[in-house]
C-alpha cells in the first residue's frame, strides 16, 4: 500500500476509466502524427486484432486501499466483434472500510446484503468462455484486484492476457492525458464514470474502435 493516499488513489482507483452496449462508434480518422500504423495499432491492442474479436472488457471499483476490497464489478462480452453480454454486480468486500465512497458513491450499507467475492466470481467467470484476452483501462489495477479477490477466497484467478485500454489509447490515437473520461470525449462515447458497467462498456468500445484503425 503506497504511503502517500494519493499515489494509493491513483494506483486502486484509476484515474483512466464508460458507455453503452453496442458496436464502437464512428470516429474521425485519427490525423497524421496522431496515429500509429495500423499493424502496431492491432498489436497495441491485443495482437490478435485481424478478424473477429473475442474478449471481456472488466471493471472493478473498489472500497479502499486493499486490491482484494473490490465492491463493484461490471462485464463486458465480445464476440464475433459485437457485444453479446455484460453484467454488474455489487459485491460485499471482505471489512467495513470504504475510503473511496467520494469516487464511486459506494457505502457499505449499499453492499452489505450482496454477495462477497468468493460467492460471486464463480457465477460470473463463465462469462470468460471463448474471450481471447480481457481488456481493461489501466489494467494492472483490474488484474491487481481480480487476482488479488481470487487469492483471498481460495479461486483459481484467470490465465487470460490483459490488454490496457489506456496504452492503446496512446498508441493509437496519442490521447493525453488517458483518464477514461478523456478517451470517451475524444472518441465520443457515452460514460458515467466509476459505474463499473459504464466503465466496462466504454472499455470494449475502445477496443473495437482500436480495431477499424
Amino acid at each position: 500500500m503506497p504511503a502517500n493516499p494519493q499515489n494509493a488513489t491513483r494506483l486502486l482507483h484509476r484515474e483512466d476509466r464508460s458507455g453503452v452496449a453496442t458496436l464502437a462508434p464512428q470516429l474521425p480518422a485519427p490525423t497524421p502524427g496522431d496515429a500509429v500504423p495500423a499493424e502496431r495499432a492491432r498489436a497495441v491492442a491485443g495482437g490478435a486484432m485481424k478478424g473477429p474479436m473475442n474478449f471481456v472488457a472488466i471493471d472493478f471499483e473498489t472500497a479502499n486501499y486493499r486490491p482484494d476490497s473490490a465492491c463493484a464489478v461490471g462485464l463486458v462480452k465480445v464476440a464475433g466483434g459485437e457485444i453479446v453480454d455484460q453484467a454488474v454486480h455489487l459485491i460485499r468486500p471482505p471489512t467495513r472500510e470504504f475510503v473511496f465512497t467520494y469516487i464511486h458513491g459506494l457505502r457499505w450499507k449499499d453492499v452489505a446484503n450482496a454477495d462477497d467475492f468468493g460467492t460471486l466470481w464463480p457465477r460470473l467467470a463463465t462469462m470468460l468462455d471463448g474471450a481471447e484476452f480481457l481488456a481493461a483501462h489501466n489494467a494492472p489495477f483490474d488484474k491487481g484486484v481480480l487476482h488479488a479477490c481470487c487469492a483471498s477466497y481460495g479461486l483459481a484467478a484467470p490465465t487470460l492476457p490483459f490488454r490496457c485500454t489506456v496504452q492503446i489509447s496512446r498508441r493509437v490515437w496519442n490521447i493525453r492525458p488517458t483518464k477514461l473520461s478523456d478517451v470517451c470525449a475524444k472518441l465520443s462515447i457515452a460514460l458515467n464514470h466509476h459505474e463499473a458497467l459504464s466503465d466496462a462498456t466504454a472499455c470494449a468500445k475502445i477496443v473495437l474502435a482500436a480495431a477499424q484503425i
